[in-house]
């Protein structure tokens, strides 16, 4: 089969995929196991190519034993920054995050107002506890807060990829862009169906290539 006589498809994965054990338990139960498995998988899909940025795989090396990780698997997950001047970007997304990112500051301001007004009662790190929970709830949680986070969105508008991520934040902005994407608890059904495509596609053209 010669990879050219597909037209092929391509992903860009987040960090989460690996490291977040609830999403990554149908891997691995390690961040190590999860990304040796899924490169086993991705060696049998040449109909689709898979991205990273180098942000991004950065971040992943933390969580890694390296010297575990078979080098020529590695050759299918590519690394790739995005092209951050070259891409159009609408202009209501500017104003949006802006809007956004008000709002949730004075959500942050009333969150440290009522700590303080419930003191009583309770100790200093109780007090600082609760808000430090508000306080993040308010102003991180479904949000882009990093250059990760935006790193991944380009990369996958660049490439018109599917993402794949479990950030609720970036979800979110993905959709504002029109941007395809995959929650990774269901990328493993994903990827076991690509295998089974590819190997479809396969017998098609070695069928094809015998009637030649």
């Amino acid at each position: 089969m010669e990879e050219a006589s597909f037209k092929k498809d391509r992903a860009v994965l987040d960090t989460s995929l690996f490291v977040n054990p609830d999403v990554r338990r149908s891997f691995g139960p390690t961040p190590t196991a999860a990304l040796e498995a899924f490169l086993f998988m991705a060696a049998q899909v040449p109909i689709f190519d898979f991205y990273m940025p180098p942000s991004i795989f950065n971040e992943l090396r933390n969580f890694l034993e390296e010297e575990k990780i078979p080098g020529e698997l590695l050759v299918y997950l590519h690394q790739k920054p995005p092209r951050k001047h070259e891409i159009p970007i609408p202009g209501f997304l500017l104003y949006e995050l802006v809007e956004d990112i008000r709002e949730r500051v004075n959500r942050g301001l009333r969150s440290a107002e009522k700590a303080v007004r419930n003191v009583e009662g309770k100790s200093p790190e109780e007090v600082i506890q609760d808000l430090r929970r508000k306080y993040r709830e308010a102003l991180r949680e479904g949000i882009i807060d990093s250059k990760e986070d935006v790193d991944l969105i380009l990369l996958a508008r660049e490439l018109d990829a599917l993402l794949v991520t479990a950030d609720q934040g970036i979800i979110k902005w993905a959709d504002k862009l029109g941007i395809r994407w995959l929650i990774p608890e269901k990328f493993k059904e994903y990827m076991t169906g690509l295998i089974k495509k590819s190997k479809d596609l396969q017998a098609s053209e070695e069928v094809r290539q015998e009637e030649l």
